[in-house]
C-alpha cells in the first residue's frame, strides 16, 4: 500500500518509524527482494541487517564482514540477501540469516558502487573498470578514462553505462565483441541514472549541473543552476521526469514530448531547512522521497505536486534512502549512524 499524500490525516502528523543508533556513518541501505529485510552499509565494516517488521525483535549488531568502510550495498539480484563492496576491495554476497560469501576481492581499489538487474546481473566498479557477475561467470569492462564514478543497468539488462571523466561509456553485456559506445562531455560525471524507458542517461557533474543524453539520437542537453554538486537522481516510473538532489524542495525536470529544453524544472514540497542531499523514486508510481542535509524526509508526487514531512529534521544529513518493494515502508541512514525505518 503507497502512502497517499492527499490524506489530511497522513499531512498532519508524522508516520511510525524505529530508530536504531548506530557505531559509524550509513553510506547506503537496502530492501531484500521481497521487503522483509532492511540492511545498511557502515563505515565500521558492518552490514547491519534488520526485519523490516516494526514489530520484530531486533538482532545483535554483528561483527565487521569488511576490513574498512563499507561503500556500496544492494538488494542482491538473485537471492534473498544483500551485495556489498568497500575500501577493502571486497565485493560480498549476504544472506538474510547472516550469512556472508566473497565474490571477488580486488586489492588496492575502492568499491563504491554497485548495480544489480533482476536477472540476476551484478556489476561494481572497480578503479577504472567495471566488472558483470552472473552466476560465477565475471566480464570485466574498460578501462575507461579515470575511475568509474557511477554505473546502471539497461531495463532490460542488455548494456551496461559507466560514467567517468569526459563521459559515459555504453557496453553491450551479451556481445563481448561489440565495440562501447561513448557519450562525451568534458569535465568529471559524479552520478549516473538510465531512464526506465531506455531513452536518456542522466549524470551529475563536477559543475554542479546535470547532462542527459538522448541514447537513439546521440544529442545530449544541460541543464545547470544548482548551488551544489547533484550526487542523486531517480526517474520517475514512466520516465517523464527526472527528480534531483542539491536544491532546498523537489526538483523534477520534464521529459515528456520534446524534452526539458526551453522549460524550467518543477519545483514543490516545502523547504527543509537545506538542500535536498538524496532522492529516491518509487518504479512503480509517480512517488518519490527526499532526504535533507538538515537530516528531513519528505515523500513528494511528481504528478500532483503534492508532498508531506514523514521525518522532522535531527541535525544528520541523510545519506540514503530506499522504498520497501511494496513501497509501505522507507529505510533512511545518515551521517550520525542511525538506522531507520518508516511504516508509511
Amino acid at each position: 500500500m503507497k502512502p497517499d499524500l492527499s490524506r489530511p490525516s497522513m499531512a498532519g502528523r508524522l508516520p511510525p518509524a524505529r530508530s536504531l543508533a548506530g557505531d559509524a556513518p550509513v553510506a547506503a541501505c537496502a530492501f531484500n527482494r521481497d521487503g522483509t529485510v532492511v540492511a545498511f552499509a557502515m563505515g565500521d565494516g558492518r552490514v547491519r541487517l534488520l526485519p523490516a517488521d516494526l514489530g520484530a525483535d531486533l538482532p545483535e549488531a554483528a561483527a565487521p564482514v569488511h576490513g574498512g568502510v563499507v561503500l556500496s550495498l544492494i538488494a542482491d539480484p538473485s537471492g534473498d540477501g544483500f551485495v556489498s563492496g568497500g575500501d577493502d576491495g571486497r565485493l560480498l554476497r549476504h544472506g538474510r540469516d547472516g550469512s556472508t560469501s566473497e565474490i571477488g576481492s580486488y586489492k588496492g581499489k575502492w568499491i563504491e558502487h554497485l548495480a544489480g538487474h533482476r536477472s540476476g546481473l551484478v556489476a561494481a566498479a572497480v578503479g577504472r573498470n567495471a566488472i558483470v557477475v552472473k552466476d560465477g561467470d565475471v566480464r570485466e569492462l574498460g578501462p575507461h578514462q579515470s575511475t568509474v564514478a557511477g554505473i546502471d543497468f539497461s531495463k532490460d539488462g542488455s548494456r551496461i553505462a559507466c560514467a567517468h571523466y569526459g563521459g559515459v561509456t555504453v557496453w553491450s553485456i551479451g556481445q563481448a565483441t561489440q565495440p562501447p559506445r561513448l557519450f562525451a562531455w568534458r569535465g568529471s560525471h559524479v552520478a549516473l541514472k538510465w531512464s526506465s524507458d531506455g531513452r536518456f542517461i542522466a549524470t551529475g557533474t563536477q559543475e554542479n549541473d546535470i547532462h542527459v543524453w538522448r541514447i537513439a539520437q546521440a544529442t545530449d542537453m544541460r541543464m545547470q543552476g544548482y548551488p551544489a554538486k547533484v550526487k542523486s537522481l531517480a526517474w520517475a516510473s514512466d520516465s517523464r521526469f527526472l527528480c534531483t538532489s542539491a536544491q532546498p524542495v523537489f526538483t523534477a525536470w520534464p521529459f515528456a514530448g520534446k524534452g526539458p529544453e526551453g522549460k524550467p524544472p518543477v519545483q514543490f514540497g516545502s523547504e527543509g531547512a537545506g538542500l535536498m542531499t538524496v532522492v529516491a523514486a518509487l518504479d512503480t508510481s509517480h512517488l518519490v522521497a527526499g532526504g535533507y542535509d538538515s537530516g528531513e524526509i519528505q515523500i513528494g508526487d511528481v504528478k500532483n505536486r503534492q508532498s508531506m514531512v514523514v521525518k522532522l529534521a535531527d541535525g544528520s544529513p541523510v545519506t540514503c534512502l530506499a522504498w520497501s518493494p511494496k513501497a509501505s515502508k522507507l529505510a533512511v541512514g545518515n551521517e550520525r549512524g542511525d538506522l531507520v525505518v518508516i511504516d508509511l
